[in-house]
């Protein structure tokens, strides 16, 4: 007695690949991409760090060093 065979309820796809993303997949690169523009396009908002004379004398002598 044979046994009987079933068919697949879906054909097998032979094409692409189907990907969906979420949508904070895209919004999240996209908000990060226009906040970092942001600041590059306004440097005024921009503020240096009030650093240690010690370190800033150091990194001069090092310079000076290196660029005989």
């Amino acid at each position: 007695m044979s046994a009987r065979t079933h068919p697949r309820p879906h054909p097998a796809s032979t094409g692409g690949v189907d990907i969906r993303l979420p949508w904070w997949a895209l919004a999240l690169p996209t908000l990060a991409f226009v906040a970092l523009l942001a600041m590059v396009l306004n440097p005024t908002d921009a503020h240096a760090a009030a650093g240690d004379p010690v370190i800033s004398q150091l990194f001069a002598r090092v310079q000076q060093l290196t660029g005989r």
